[in-house]
This record gives C-alpha cells, sequence and structure tokens, in this order.
C-alpha cells in the first residue's frame, strides 16, 4: 500500500520548502497538522501522508523506502518498539544540541526511554499509551485488584446468567504480545535480559503464560478470543451482550461515548490487574515517537515541525479529541483535561510504572516469535512453552535459524 497524501504541499508550487510527515491513521491528526503549518507561517509546509493501518505494514513500507535511500520522507511516525531497529540501520538522526534538550524537557522518563537507542536520542515521543482494565459497574461494584480477582468475578457473573466476558487482544500479533509482556511484569519477571541479549523467560513469564492459558480455557473467555484485536473487543463490549471487562488501551472511552452512551454511564475504568497484587497497576507502554529520515533534504525544518506536531499544546488536543495520552506530564494537569479525560490519573499513575518491552533492534524477529507461539493462547502448555521460547528467542537474537 501507499502513503496518501492529506494536506498538499502548497509551498512546493513557489519553490517553497514541503516537509513530508508520514504517520498512522489517528483521527484529527490532521488538525494538528493544520496548526503547525500556520505556526510555519509560510516557512514551510508540512504535508501529512497516511501510513496504512496495521503496524507490520507501516513498518514494512518505511524500512523498504529507507533502505533505497528515499529523501522524500522527512518526518517518520514510528511505533515505540521500532526506534532501535531504524537507529541501529542507520536511518533516522540523532536529536541533539538544543533540540534534544526542548524534548527532554518535561517529558516522561517511559515514553522518552523508548526514544533511545544506546543511550542517545533518536527520536521525539509524540504520544504514549497504556492499558486500563475496562469495566462495568452496574455488574462490578468494586474492580478487581488482580488477574485472578477478575477472573472470579467474570465467572461468578456467568454462573448468575449476567454478561462476565473477559475480553482481551488474543489473535496472533503484536496485541498479544502485549498481553504476555504486561503479566511477565506483573509476575516480577522478565522475557529478555535487561540489555535484550539473552532470552530469559523466567518464573515469573511462565506465572503470565499460566495466566494467558487460564483465561482462554475460562468460561469468561470470549469464543473469539484467539481472533480478537483492539476494534474487536471495543466493539464486542460496546454491543452490551456479553462481556463485564475489557483489557484495552484508553481511545475505548471516547469511542464508547459516541456508540452507547447509555452503557458509558456505567463505563469505568481501573489499573491494570497484575498476578501479583502488590504490581497491579503495570503496563507495558505503546504509542509513537517521531524521528527524522536521516536521507532528509530538510532537517531543520523537519525537526521544527516534529517539535510542534509533539508539542504541550497540540498533545492536549489530541488527548481530549483522539483519546491518545501525552508524553508531557504538565499536560496532565491541565484543567481542561479534567471533563473529556476523567481517567487521566489512572494512566499517569501506569505511565510512571511502566513496562518497556524488549528495547533491540531484533524486536520484530523477538515479537512476531512469540505472537506464533502463544498462538492460541488455550493451547499454551506454560513450562514447555516457557523452554521453547527461551531457546527460539536467543535464536532470533543471535541471528540464527529461521523465523515462523
Amino acid at each position: 500500500m501507499i502513503a496518501s497524501p492529506l494536506v498538499a504541499a502548497c509551498g512546493s508550487d513557489s519553490g517553497g520548502i514541503t516537509v513530508n510527515v508520514y504517520y498512522s491513521t489517528e483521527e484529527n491528526f490532521d488538525k494538528v497538522v493544520a496548526n503547525c503549518n500556520a505556526a510555519a507561517a509560510g516557512r514551510y509546509t508540512i504535508a501529512l501522508n497516511v501510513l496504512p493501518r496495521g503496524a507490520d505494514d507501516q513498518r514494512e513500507q518505511m524500512v523498504r523506502r529507507l533502505a533505497a535511500g528515499d529523501t522524500d520522507m522527512d518526518v517518520l511516525g514510528l511505533d515505540v518498539t521500532w526506534v532501535a531497529e531504524f537507529a541501529e540501520a542507520g536511518w533516522i538522526s540523532e536529536w541533539t544540541g538544543q533540540d534534544k534538550a526542548d524534548v527532554e524537557d518535561g517529558t516522561l522518563a517511559g515514553p522518552l526511554a523508548t526514544a533511545k537507542w544506546e543511550d542517545k536520542l533518536y527520536a521525539a515521543p509524540k504520544n504514549t499509551n497504556v492499558q486500563l482494565l475496562w469495566y462495568r459497574s452496574d455488574l462490578v461494584p468494586t474492580p478487581p485488584k488482580s488477574w485472578g480477582e477478575m477472573l472470579e468475578q467474570a465467572q461468578r457473573l456467568k454462573a448468575e446468567g449476567k454478561p462476565g466476558g473477559i475480553l482481551m487482544t488474543g489473535a496472533q500479533y503484536e496485541g498479544l504480545v502485549v498481553q504476555f509482556a504486561t503479566l511477565t511484569a506483573g509476575a516480577g519477571g522478565k522475557i529478555l535480559s535487561d540489555d535484550s541479549t539473552r532470552a530469559v523467560v523466567d518464573d515469573g513469564a511462565v506465572k503470565a503464560l499460566e495466566a494467558l492459558r487460564d483465561l482462554a480455557n475460562s468460561p469468561a473467555a470470549s469464543p473469539s478470543l484467539s481472533n480478537a484485536k483492539e476494534d474487536n473487543i471495543r466493539q464486542e463490549f460496546e454491543s452490551g451482550k456479553s462481556a463485564a471487562f475489557q483489557l484495552n488501551w484508553p481511545f475505548v472511552y471516547a469511542s464508547m461515548a459516541k456508540s452507547n452512551p447509555d452503557l458509558a454511564k456505567v463505563f469505568k475504568w481501573a489499573p491494570y490487574p497484575a498476578i501479583d497484587p502488590s504490581k497491579t497497576g503495570t503496563a507495558t507502554l505503546g504509542g509513537f515517537n517521531l524521528a527524522i529520515s536521516s536521507y532528509s533534504q530538510h532537517k531543520p525544518e523537519a525537526f521544527e515541525a516534529a517539535k510542534c506536531l509533539r508539542s504541550a499544546e497540540n498533545q492536549k488536543y489530541s488527548a481530549i479529541n483522539s483519546g491518545v495520552p501525552p508524553t508531557i506530564e504538565s499536560v496532565y494537569d491541565d484543567p481542561e483535561m479534567a471533563q473529556p479525560y476523567p481517567m487521566r490519573d489512572a494512566i499517569l499513575d501506569e505511565l510512571k510504572n511502566p513496562a518497556v518491552r524488549p528495547i533491540t533492534p531484533a524486536y520484530q524477529n523477538v515479537s512476531t516469535l512469540i505472537s506464533t507461539i502463544l498462538s492460541p493462547p488455550g493451547a499454551i502448555d506454560p513450562k514447555a512453552t516457557a523452554a521453547r521460547l527461551r531457546t527460539e528467542l536467543q535464536d532470533a537474537l543471535d541471528s540464527k535459524g529461521v523465523l515462523p
């Protein structure tokens, strides 16, 4: 698929500078681009090129063009797991001097860590993300404080003939990897070593595998669990027919208000339930970072445009209108956030205690292996699956073997 420009490069007709931004689909991001074009006051024009919706398709398109030395790409919207790979390949430029200082000022530590590789800053965190436990307060007066308690409550509701389902992303893709990473961190475990050079898959990871298997084989699991992605579970929950719980990103809040206003009145949130109750609220970081292509012919303008696109004012706009959590801490304290973004304190608490996915240039291979081996979740054999993960992840880190 080819990215489609949404904003005409009006400056190019008169010889002006066009900054090409390649970014994932995000509701209202074209309005943020318009804000930054107004701020540029004709010195350059940002052209928004919307990438395919699927993360793998986004990465593939950018990798192909960068590998060919494409000079038409200036600002790149990177999933937080791609920065190390793109930096190691020499495809993105380091942020230095005042640009680096501007980005680091006020940015939350967790999202900032995802923009670095080998202690150098290679991107500017635009928006972050963490999953919460969303639940129906008419069915669940007090939200569970652990994974086991959530399963007990769900099964009790099902036994009473009420909607008691737990909705989770269980399809064979990155969404399943996120659940595994979150549960492993919430059990005090590790998948890779801290320097991401060694496959660990320790006892905490085995507990996470047990948790995934237990949910998949529980009466509370959705029949479509092994095919479910974020939007599937959002839609199933909004129907109000089957589920009491949903593990998902904050975009579901704004969607519920539009799709089912009655159910929205009892649509509440709580920290992601951990296996170890003392670690409830530990969640995997998601989100997007903005990087500057090494092949850009307009780097000064590209750095300036990227800083505008992720400014505090524009992050507030995107949080309120598109539901994506800010990376600049002060935005959460803005009084205008209180009414449209009431879950901001819960999000901020999780952002200060994040589970960061392995930071390695081989992340794509790591992710592909994990999602393949864990699919379908109902077939997980915890100790045997952990042993297989340990062996095959180490081969991937050592660039040996063949990926599934």
